[in-house]
């Protein structure tokens, strides 16, 4: 009678609300897919409220996200083998002993979003960090590569860690964040600890009335799609090589779990490369009545406004209003307007049982078949053969992946 192979069973300890936790675990998914390792995936939620006597766990292997100090404290007293997941860390004593451990590299992440800031022709910079806290320390150790590349080119670097924000403290620490940015020179390139931080900062911009990105130029960091489906302004992001972390550590605990050591091996991986949006296309502009103009019609142009518009949120003639785009950008109003619905609608096509009908409606385009000509005039194809193109591999996503390399 045939024997199978061994079931390990694999503790997965991870906060799955979390997109660096998932993606880690998608990772840690795609190694298993592509290997012969027989897993049995014990996997909460939320594992710290779970962490109570996990010692005593009746299994073969764990892998656990480290950036909590109360993991590290809980998994000290487990004898199976264990594989960390975390941040990186300046001081070498901040790791996790006797333990491989396999980071994120926050030097790289944060230099990759300051280097394109810089590409945009920015000169003033500032961090939106988090407090001070035990479960930030990876958001500390991003703070202080920001300081340190700051200190670097002899520049001021600003940052600000405001509030934990929750329903009771969400009114003043939108206040505060609009103070605090309204207090910076403009314009200005800002990199956010996290796509959720970025995000509270962009809306406090928007509710300001402060121009992104002519005046704020935004990034934040995890490539987070929630992130960029609650925002007006597409949100540009630093993408991290969080599929890489879990397809790395699994391969060191299926070692290990055949017999193989790893004491304090250290392994930083770096970020995939930065998803390029709206939020932190700055560009120089001479006249603020273009700068105003394209603000309004980022935030709006899907709900169907029209250049009468634009130009009455501008305080200008519509002909004015006109010349100073022909001037500036080469083009018209109305396309601008327009490139504007064409790109959010490329962006849709992207997901998987979507339809042109309720991405004109999404877009603000009048009707279906103005969609069609549109996309027939600017790319040649249909709506449908653009997602055809998009799923053979034959099309440029519409958002500009930036690869992290040169590092």
């Amino acid at each position: 009678m045939a024997i199978g192979p061994t079931v390990h069973r694999i503790a997965l300890l991870f906060n799955a609300n979390k997109i660096f936790d998932r993606e880690i675990i998608a990772g840690i998914g795609e190694y298993l897919s592509s290997t012969r390792a027989s897993w049995d995936l014990y996997l909460e939620e939320d594992f710290r409220c779970r962490l109570q006597g996990i010692e005593h766990w009746q299994g073969h292997g764990i892998i656990a996200e480290y950036d909590d100090p109360a993991t590290g404290e809980a998994l000290a007293r487990v004898k199976l083998p264990v594989v960390a997941i975390g941040g990186s860390y300046a001081d070498e004593n901040e790791y996790p002993q006797d333990r491989p451990y396999v980071a994120t590299d926050n030097f790289k992440m944060v230099k990759l979003a300051y280097d394109h800031l810089i590409e945009a022709g920015l000169q003033n910079f500032a961090f939106f960090s988090l407090p001070k806290a035990g479960v930030n320390r990876w958001a500390q150790e991003r703070e202080n590569v920001f300081n340190a590349l700051m200190q670097r080119d002899g520049l001021q670097g600003h940052i600000y860690r405001g509030v934990e924000t929750n329903a009771q403290s969400w009114d003043s620490a939108v206040e505060q964040q609009v103070a605090w940015v309204r207090s910076l020179p403009k314009p200005i390139g800002i990199i956010a600890v996290t796509d959720a931080r970025a995000r509270q900062l962009l809306q406090a911009c928007l509710f300001a009335g402060i121009a992104v990105p002519e005046q704020v130029a935004l990034i934040g960091i995890d490539n987070d799609p929630l992130a960029r489906v609650l925002t007006r302004v597409p949100l540009s992001s630093v993408i991290q090589g969080t599929t890489e972390m879990g397809r790395t550590a699994a391969h060191l605990l299926h070692q290990m779990l055949h017999g193989a050591r790893f004491p304090n091996t250290r392994i930083l991986v770096p970020p995939a490369g930065i998803n390029v949006l709206a939020s932190s296309l700055h560009e120089v502009r001479n006249h603020p009545h273009v700068m105003q103009a394209l603000h309004f019609i980022r935030q709006y142009a899907c709900q169907g406004i029209k250049t009468d518009q634009v130009a009455t949120y501008v305080g200008v003639s519509r002909s004015s209003l006109e010349w100073y785009f022909r001037r500036e950008l080469g083009r018209s109003v109305h396309d601008e307007i327009l490139r504007f619905k064409l790109d959010a609608a490329k962006r849709l096509l992207q997901l998987a049982g979507s339809n042109s009908a309720d991405i004109a409606v999404s877009c603000g385009f009048t009707s279906v078949q103005y969609m069609h000509a549109v996309f027939k005039r600017e790319l040649g194809c249909t709506p449908r053969e653009y997602q055809e193109k998009l799923a053979a591999g034959g099309e440029t996503l519409p958002q500009q992946v930036r690869p992290a390399s040169n590092l």
